[in-house]
């Protein structure tokens, strides 16, 4: 199976307006989204979803066989708290991910009760409208350290070749405070995405190598002055071993890049 990063927008967006991005921008990232369906050569057997929008103290994975939804989000209408993505859960897979994080030595733990996040049923019920792939959610490790989340990526390789498809599911770019003044933003942004397209695709030890010195990047606390939606790429990357990335879309939202990276 392939891994993919991806930026999953804001909020409950496309089903309720979300004030950012023009149509077109908007458009584009929804089309791309969807996309990712088509990238595995065979139907996966689950999606392990490792979302910027979960922390805890170990990495945890939901274990409940119909996860509910989880609505974490604020002030929007009705319409967003209704939103539904009834896919099943895939007990035997989160086992799985426990017993691979334990092999290589990485403390784990489960929540039989957490539901899906935005920032997995957003990007997920794009891709698979019919909730018909099995899923589990992968929560972040507390403080966010990328060496450790590089590590948790590669503990869970084995899994792409037992048919699960990974999706880290962040956002390239993420400083909401800018959001109001995206001109302004633009240089950080620009020369921080240039450093994440010239540094994902290079070859897994130097890229890995990168990726844990995120932070001395160009303007890299401009773009993540907090790294939540940036550590998915690195559980990807982990995953992804020798894989090379490609960068399947380079966009924009309010004129700021975003990108996404696909390992296969």
């Amino acid at each position: 199976m392939p891994v993919v990063y991806l930026p999953h927008g804001g909020g409950p967006w496309p089903w309720v307006h979300v004030p950012f991005g023009s149509a077109a921008e908007l458009e584009a990232l929804a089309s791309y989204i969807k996309s990712i369906r088509d990238l595995p050569k065979t139907p996966p057997k689950a999606v392990l979803a490792v979302s910027a929008h979960w922390e805890e103290a170990a990495p945890t994975v939901m274990t409940s066989e119909h996860p509910p939804m989880l609505y974490d989000y604020y002030g929007f209408p009705a319409e967003a708290y209704e939103l539904t993505w009834p896919a099943p859960g895939a007990p035997k897979v989160a086992a799985r991910v426990r017993d691979l994080l334990g092999a290589a030595g990485i403390e784990s733990a489960s929540d039989p009760k957490r539901g899906f996040d935005h920032g997995a049923f957003v990007p997920l019920k794009l891709a698979y409208p019919n909730a018909d792939v099995p899923t589990v959610q992968l929560s972040l490790k507390a403080g966010l350290d990328p060496k450790e989340h590089l590590a948790i990526g590669r503990a869970l390789a084995p899994l792409r070749d037992e048919g699960v498809f990974i999706v880290g599911s962040g956002m390239s770019f993420h400083n909401l405070r800018t959001l109001r003044t995206p001109a302004a933003a633009k240089p950080a942004a620009d020369a921080f995405d240039a450093w994440l397209r010239e540094t994902v695709p290079l070859e897994a030890g130097e890229r890995d190598r990168r990726l844990a010195e995120w932070a001395s990047a160009p303007h890299a606390r401009a773009a993540h002055p907090r790294e939540e939606h940036l550590i998915p790429l690195m559980v990807a990357a982990g995953a992804a071993g020798a894989d090379r990335a490609t960068i399947p879309y380079a966009g924009t939202i309010l004129g700021l890049p975003l990108s996404a990276y696909h390992f296969a």
